[in-house]
């Protein structure tokens, strides 16, 4: 029986928290920088939480309050997890969801050396949240639902566990138009956050069908090469810019995963022939779930 989709995405990204990507590798943070985040945001959890994965910065436009409790979906190391606990103060509560033992594990220690009392992590997926119903008020999420095989199902979920007027805040990645077959159909190019995205147009319907009012899916204009900026990566986010506008994986960073330069071989030959930021956003995502 052939593996998973789910279960491939699992093994890179496990592969990447075993890595010794952090902030303190000057294309690591410039990628964050390039989506949003402050050198002070930065500077102001464990360099490990960030891995150069994100395409926004969800915590900035929450508007997270005092006590509030949230969830981050797909939460990694912990970079958004360690910002939005900040913001809500030791009253509230941040916690993270994620697949990956690798992640968790990582998010976990982080969140040791910071000595954090508001924050917690689970191993879940997004489309089945270990939480209650109407226990959240606010989820947020990076880079992440774009993986999600079934994101009706992931909307869904969300909508369970929000409060009745809690809100979505969400940095990801969506179509402005259909892929080539050559890059859709390419397993590459799915766990690269790119062949498993929506468009946007799709994306707004999915979360009006699962009762979100006020949705909003907006087109940031950020250049997806900046992840060009990121050494040694072994996703998505490693391109290296052949051209200007032209998003190429080097293959030779891609050897610090095992087994992981073939499949980034093929990726950089589909990339050579398109420029990504034709086909794909950086967007972000906004909806309330109604009272």
């Amino acid at each position: 029986m052939s593996r998973s989709i789910e279960e491939l995405v699992r093994d890179k990204y496990a592969a990447v928290a075993a890595s010794t990507l952090s902030n303190e590798h000057a294309g690591v943070s410039g990628v964050a920088e390039a989506f949003g985040y402050t050198q002070e945001e930065l500077s102001s959890i464990p360099a490990e939480a960030n891995m150069g994965l994100s395409c926004g910065n969800p915590t900035a436009t929450a508007n997270l309050r005092l006590g509030e409790v949230v969830v981050d979906l797909g939460c990694g190391g912990g970079l958004d997890v360690f910002l939005a606990a900040r913001k809500i103060g030791p009253t509230g509560k941040a916690i993270g969801i994620d697949m990956t033992p690798e992640m968790l594990a990582r998010a976990r220690e982080n969140a040791r050396k910071q000595g954090l009392t508001n924050v917690e992590f689970h191993q879940a997926t997004i489309d089945e949240l270990p939480l209650p119903d109407a226990s959240v008020d606010c989820v947020i999420s990076n880079c992440v639902i774009n993986l999600a095989p079934d994101k009706p199902a992931v909307f869904r979920e969300i909508a369970r566990v929000l409060k009745p007027g809690g809100r979505l805040a969400v940095s990801d990645i969506a179509l402005k138009k259909p892929l080539p077959a050559e890059i859709g159909n390419n397993l590459m190019a799915y766990i690269g956050c790119v062949a498993g995205a929506v468009m946007i147009e799709d994306y707004v319907a999915d979360l009006k069908s699962a009762g979100f009012a006020g949705v909003e899916v907006v087109d940031t204009g950020n250049d997806l090469n900046a992840y060009a900026k990121v050494e040694n990566q072994s996703l998505c986010c490693a391109p290296a810019p052949a051209a200007p506008g032209l998003a190429v994986v080097d293959e030779a960073c891609c050897t610090s995963s095992a087994g992981s330069s073939e499949l980034h071989g093929e990726l950089a030959e589909l990339l050579r022939k398109y420029n990504v930021n034709d086909f794909a956003a950086s967007v972000r995502v906004y909806a309330i779930k109604p009272r």
